[in-house]
């Protein structure tokens, strides 16, 4: 049987469901991210077309930069997911959307030489430049 996680935005009109495991789940350092979220870097979980819903409200989708798609709330402005065409088949959430984000542990750093010099990473993760997580 399969496990569903659930995720929405900070008003409640626009809900997820992902089956998990997710493929992937990485905090990003890239300066897209930061500006879409307004925080120094941000966690996504990498999510297989085959295995999200929207529940509720679509959200609004902005085009961001070339090949990269960015969701919000189009009510509260709550960001949501991004998608990239590098990786087209698979939607990308940011955890903190999630209901229950701590089930969700970063594996990897990507976009690292984008980091704030001010930003102190205290783990043991690998560190990647570079989009190749997006």
């Amino acid at each position: 049987m399969t496990e569903t996680c659930r995720g929405r935005c900070l008003c409640k009109a626009v809900n997820f469901e992902i089956d998990v495991p997710a493929q992937s789940c990485v905090n990003c350092h890239c300066e897209s991210c930061r500006r879409q979220c307004s925080a120094p870097m941000t966690t996504y979980i990498g999510v297989l077309d085959s295995q999200w819903r929207w529940t509720g409200e679509a959200p609004k989708l902005y085009r961001s930069s070339p090949g990269v798609e960015r969701t919000f709330c189009g009510n509260c402005g709550t960001p949501i997911s991004f998608r990239s065409e590098r990786m087209s088949d698979v939607m990308h959430f940011y955890v903190a959307a999630m209901e229950e984000p701590e089930r969700f542990e970063p594996e990897l750093h990507v976009a690292y030489e984008e980091k704030l010099s001010w930003l102190n990473i205290g783990d043991d993760l690998p560190k990647r430049n570079g989009p190749e997580y997006l």
